[in-house]
């Protein structure tokens, strides 16, 4: 209780120091200090991304000059009606050792819900960059289950200036789930592949998404993307101003 008092305490103090802005930056010592109602940091080359699961949300990221950080994310601080309180708590080392063309990081994040404690668990990440291209990979060993997940992000291609990422993911369930013909699935695999462009202001984005499940076996799917099945999506996005 005095836990989650404290940090509630803590957004509302941030938010208030960041009536203009999103994030509030600080130099404490040799440390680099991130306060903000938005998140400040991704990891592993961007596969890992906090979310915001409530209307509020903050936290704060601290990072020192020979590559450590360590940070706190609450996607909800579960002030508002039939929320919980949320926690992500992350450190990790992360170095671009040869000027931009290459550079690594690894580190650790908990996910915890001090009212559910028995959902708790834990993430193990990596990440590389060579040369404008990303790599990240990802273990997750959530309550019931084990999630692997590698993103590969080509960066612009020439010659058509065409951005190309890349997903996969393989998700094995402690106990298989039983389907209604009878038929069980305890491991199962998806992936996506996304295409962007910028043309004349305005952002395409294609994006193919599927998994090795299909038909009645959907019904145990609990992966990465929003369907089980096939799925093919077209965006055009232009910014008003």
């Amino acid at each position: 209780m005095l836990k989650k008092t404290l940090l509630t305490l803590f957004l509302l103090l941030s938010a208030g120091c960041i009536a203009t802005s999103d994030v509030l930056e600080r130099e404490v010592g040799d440390f680099d200090l991130k306060l903000g109602t938005t998140p400040t940091r991704s990891m592993a080359q961007g596969l890992i991304q906090p979310s915001s699961a409530g209307a509020f949300h903050g936290g704060l990221d601290l990072t020192h000059g020979s590559g450590w950080y360590i940070g706190q994310w609450s996607p909800s601080v579960g002030l508002s009606n039939g929320s919980q309180l949320k926690m992500n708590t992350y450190l990790g080392f992360a170095q671009q050792p040869f000027d931009s063309s290459l550079g690594y990081e690894l580190g650790l994040i908990s996910y915890s819900l001090p009212q559910a404690s028995d959902l708790n668990h834990q993430q193990y990440y990596a990440g590389l960059n060579f040369a404008g291209s990303r790599l990240g990979a990802a273990l997750s060993n959530a309550p019931g289950r084990r999630d692997s997940t590698l993103l590969l992000d080509l960066g612009s291609l020439t010659p058509f200036g065409t951005g190309l990422q890349l997903a996969y993911a393989n998700h094995a369930l402690d106990e298989p789930q039983r389907l209604a013909d009878g038929r069980r699935v305890r491991v199962f695999h998806d992936w996506s592949l996304n295409l962007s462009r910028p043309w004349f202001g305005i952002q395409f984005d294609l994006s193919y998404t599927d998994s090795n499940l299909s038909g009645t076996q959907c019904a145990a799917y609990s992966g990465l993307n929003a369907r089980c099945d096939t799925l093919l999506m077209f965006e055009a996005e232009r910014p008003l101003y």
